[in-house]
């Protein structure tokens, strides 16, 4: 079996498309959306484009998810109660826009689609053995670490984990590394990548884990973006598709955040 992860699509539907059409010509048997789909500049499109796929599909959920579903019921109730953030505060009020803007966008039939994802999954891949799939780490869709992070902060987290792979994402970092034994695999980020700029996924078969960057029309994605009544659509398109920050500054900026 031959396995696509796509994680940290946020909205990007031209990265996204670009991904799919590798894809497809990588032959696959089957895709794993591994969490924030949403928020992002195309968020119903990006998702609508994900269900209508014609192979087998498995989602699970991400921090972005969650925050859009608690947005959701807040509207509908006094208050968000869940924000997806490490320390637990409410985010900045530009983020809460977003958030905002996101839920209005999407239907109503897409919210239990979206309560519906687990947090993790699991599948037997040959050459590969057991893998599993979470967002951030086994046991959450928020914990931050990177391919710096000290691997004797992690162990306790994998050390119980019952495989041999693990997938996560998150951090929109690709990295490759071994924690307690475990090979553990960060995909990368489909649409806000930290890195050169591309859509970043992984494909995972035959034995082999492959780190994959799939490039697109920048300036042609950059411009539907700003076509759309994102609240951040300009900011998205200069700092998240033409010029993304660097990996270097963002595990600096993710240091502070890291698991201790």
């Amino acid at each position: 079996m031959r396995v696509a992860a796509l994680y940290d699509i946020h909205g990007n539907l031209p990265a996204l498309e670009a991904v799919l059409g590798d894809v497809a010509r990588a032959d696959v048997d089957r895709i794993v959306v591994g969490g924030d789909v949403v928020p992002g500049p195309l968020p119903r499109e990006s998702l609508e484009r994900l269900l209508a796929l014609d192979r087998p599909v498995q989602f699970i959920h991400g921090n972005g998810e969650r925050a859009v579903l608690a947005q959701m019921a807040g509207a509908r109730g006094d208050a968000v109660t869940y924000w997806g953030t490490v320390s637990g505060a409410a985010p900045p009020e530009a983020v809460r826009e977003v958030l905002r803007w996101t839920a209005r966008e999407l239907p109503a039939e897409h919210e239990p689609v979206l309560a519906s994802w687990p947090r993790t999954l699991t599948l037997e891949i040959a050459g590969l053995g057991t893998v599993l799939f979470c967002h951030a780490t086994p046991r959450s869709e928020t914990e931050v670490f990177t391919r710096s992070t000290p691997e004797e902060r992690l162990v306790p987290i994998f050390s119980t984990v019952e495989a041999s792979v693990v997938v996560c994402g998150h951090t929109h970092m690709q990295f490759d590394r071994r924690i307690g034994g475990k090979r553990v695999v960060n995909a990368g980020s489909v649409g806000m990548p930290y890195a050169e700029p591309g859509a970043y996924w992984l494909l995972l078969g035959d034995a082999e884990v492959q780190l994959r960057r799939t490039t697109y029309d920048l300036a042609a994605a950059a411009e539907r973006i700003r076509g759309t009544r994102y609240p951040q659509a300009e900011e998205f398109a200069a700092r998240n598709v033409l010029q993304p920050p660097s990996e270097d500054d963002m595990l600096r900026a993710f240091g502070p955040m890291e698991l201790k």
